[in-house]
């Protein structure tokens, strides 16, 4: 496995664990400043947008899970395809289950750090 490869992984690794604790400040510095969201039924959004979700969701309890399923690398870009599984809890609520499948496009930093472009997320509503 190559470096920027090992790099990719632990990107998204960090990002499931800083979801898990609530550490939105951990998830900001792995998105580029132009980064754009896209999400089925909703225009794409950018980082912002993703920061004021992530305040308003402070209370939610977020456990996940990101299979890498395939990564390709060419220079200073690559992408990423995961199969993801998250659940939710909102205080007194029940969980809400999505699983399904992003396509990220990463860029790498002129410091070396790859950082999220865009990412397609394909989760749906698990039924059950």
């Amino acid at each position: 496995m190559s470096e920027d490869e090992r790099a990719i992984r632990d990107l998204v690794a960090t990002w499931i664990a800083a979801s898990k604790s609530g550490d939105t400040p951990t998830v900001l510095s792995l998105m580029a400043d132009d980064v754009l969201f896209l999400t089925p039924g909703r225009k794409p959004f950018g980082k912002e947008e993703f920061a004021t979700t992530s305040g308003q969701m402070r209370d939610v309890s977020f456990e996940g899970e990101s299979e890498v399923q395939e990564i390709e690398i060419c220079g200073d870009r690559a992408w990423c395809r995961t199969h993801l599984t998250v659940t939710m809890v909102a205080p007194g609520g029940k969980p809400i289950r999505r699983s399904g499948y992003t396509l990220s496009i990463l860029h790498k930093q002129p410091g070396g750090q790859w950082v999220i472009f865009r990412d397609a997320n394909l989760l749906a509503a698990e039924q059950g």
